[in-house]
């Protein structure tokens, strides 16, 4: 696979694929990608730690921007902001171990450490004049919490997250596809600053346990990266997987986008374990096979549910190797 394809796999919009081009093209090249740390890190990270893995293994300087200031203005409690951080730079490392990937030309950057600094907030001010509030408003409305009363903080949300992508010197913003409007808004409004535009790479967001959105904020949508064996297996139990039934299917899509790929790139196969009597053991190279045999429902939910779980009780052995030093600085970090 070429550099090209590495990165388009699993990616649902490209601005632009020339533009991307012409930075494979650079002997030094660089990629971001930013979260706000609000709520506890959930399975669906997987998504982006795997495009991450890509981007390292295309040649890429990757930073992950944990954007505390950002959490802050999407109702973070300010006293939390560093505990939130310590746990975020804690696990996601680990995550990058669960799937093999070689993390020496990674970096974390916490948010603060730059955009409290003279020259960022003269440009945040700057730009605050340039742009209008329906304008951040609409940039910042998939991602940012505003409410029936709305704080002043999200219209920041999205003038602070355009000036990232100057202030981290990276070629491409990469994020799921709930950012485009903040990227859309960055290239409409670099200019402004005399700034250039970045490329922006986004991924599909996965629908959830329960056929909506996985979201930190809904418990039941997501499997946290600190569940253990039986609570994974309780939930995806639970989980919406109608016979046959592909749209909305989060287990589907959760196979899709994290364990197809991982299972690829090490050359395995996805395996589903029978008795012989129902047939034996399924095995499987490729997802659109899987999506033929659950459509046609000579593969069933029940099926499906017990060798995902197995998977992502697998994919969350490193976490648990670490479970009592998570679990201290979770509890820190979310305090009930």
């Amino acid at each position: 696979m070429d550099m090209l394809e590495l990165i388009k796999r699993n990616t649902q919009e490209i601005i632009t694929e020339e533009e991307l081009e012409a930075v494979l093209k650079k002997k030094s090249k660089s990629v971001y990608l930013g979260t706000a740390i609000t709520g506890s890190p959930h399975v669906a990270y997987f998504v982006w730690v795997l495009k991450l893995a890509d981007f390292l293994r295309a040649g890429f300087k990757v930073k992950l921007l944990l954007a505390d200031l950002h959490g802050a203005l999407d109702g973070t409690p300010w006293e939390l902001l560093d505990k939130r951080y310590e746990y975020y730079s804690t696990v996601i490392p680990l995550m990058f171990k669960s799937i093999g990937v070689s993390i020496i030309n990674f970096e974390i950057v916490k948010g603060s450490s730059f955009q409290l600094e003279k020259d960022y907030v003269l440009d945040v001010l700057k730009t605050a004049t340039k742009v209008s509030i329906n304008d951040c408003k609409k940039a910042a409305a998939e991602v940012v919490k505003f409410g029936d009363n709305p704080k002043l903080a999200g219209l920041i949300y999205p003038i602070m997250q355009m000036l990232d992508e100057e202030y981290l010197s990276v070629d491409i913003q990469y994020g799921g596809l709930d950012q485009r409007k903040i990227l859309m808004f960055a290239r409409e409004n670099h200019h402004n600053l005399g700034y250039k535009p970045r490329v922006a790479v986004m991924t599909p967001m996965l629908p959830g346990l329960t056929g909506k959105k996985m979201s930190a904020s809904i418990p039941k949508s997501k499997i946290d990266l600190l569940d253990n064996e039986d609570e994974v297996n309780l939930k995806i139990k639970n989980a919406d997987c109608v016979a046959g039934v592909v749209e909305d299917n989060g287990l589907l899509a959760f196979l899709k986008h994290v364990i197809m790929v991982i299972k690829q790139d090490n050359k395995e196969k996805f395996v589903i374990v029978r008795p012989e009597k129902y047939g034996g053991n399924l095995e499987y190279s490729d997802y659109d096979e899987i999506e033929k045999d659950f459509i046609s429902e000579k593969l069933h939910s029940l099926d499906l549910k017990n060798a995902l779980a197995r998977e992502i009780n697998d994919l969350l052995k490193p976490m648990r190797e670490e479970r009592n030093k998570l679990l201290k600085l979770h509890k820190e970090a979310y305090p009930k």
